[in-house]
């Protein structure tokens, strides 16, 4: 009777370790920011080209490098699907850190809901 014990006990642990899952992640540029353009009283004097410049006002953010450790999954956006990625949808979730702070991540990972605890580890991935 002894000997059934031992097996038992690690059948939780077994079960509880085939539940986390790992999924690669990428830092995502944070949301853009638009300011409103100054009112113009008078009109121009010269022709004014179009051009692919990015627009006065408009804030750009650039990736950073991912920061690891714990926090909670706070927003969940579905990105438009590339070729670069096979064809897979691509989230960006926006996920509260222990430390207060927010990041962006992109990932096709599957499996994580508004809420849910996660973690970003030092080589990229999502362990949920």
């Amino acid at each position: 009777m002894s000997k059934l014990y031992i097996p038992l006990s690690l059948a939780p642990l077994a079960i509880l370790a085939a539940c986390a899952s790992t999924d690669p992640a990428t830092p995502a540029p944070a949301p853009v920011i638009v300011a409103p353009a100054p009112v113009v009283q008078a009109a121009p004097a010269t022709v004014v080209v179009p051009s692919t410049a990015v627009a006065p006002g408009t804030v750009v953010a650039t990736p950073t490098a991912m920061r690891a450790g714990p926090g909670r999954v706070e927003t969940i956006t579905a990105l438009q699907q590339s070729a670069a990625t096979g064809g897979t949808t691509l989230r960006r979730f926006g996920i509260k850190m222990d430390d207060g702070t927010v990041q962006y991540v992109d990932s096709a990972a599957q499996g994580i809901s508004l809420g849910q605890r996660i973690e970003l580890t030092g080589d990229g991935q999502i362990k949920h």
